[in-house]
């Protein structure tokens, strides 16, 4: 099927694990007791901000639903959700409000 062993899967598996292992214990065991500096406190509080819209942006240029063509939809909810979540402050209001657009303007489509 794929042309890799039994072996070869399981010690792919085995060392992904230890990896992911090595790198949470990097920052819980190592230094999880320990005051970070400053300066990496105030650059990490940014990482969700910037994590989360790379993760949606995709789902939102090229949606899988329409064969990864832009869709007036994903991008008026999208624009939705920015500016409900800008206005109120709100990340659970912007995520609601953006959901309820996506929803009415699939269905009138």
């Amino acid at each position: 099927m794929t042309g890799w062993s039994n072996l070869e899967i399981w010690g792919i598996i085995i060392a992904l694990g230890v990896a992911t292992y090595a790198i949470r214990f990097s920052f819980l065991g190592l230094i999880g007791d320990r005051q970070l500096p400053d300066w990496l406190l105030r650059h990490l509080r940014y990482t969700p901000v910037a994590i989360l819209p790379a993760l949606v942006t995709p789902a939102i240029l090229w949606p899988d639903a329409t064969g990864g063509q832009i869709s007036a939809a994903h991008i008026l909810a999208a624009c939705a959700t920015i500016a409900a979540g800008y206005w109120r402050k709100n990340a659970v209001v912007g995520a609601v409000a953006g959901m309820a657009t996506f929803l009415i303007l699939r269905g009138l489509v």
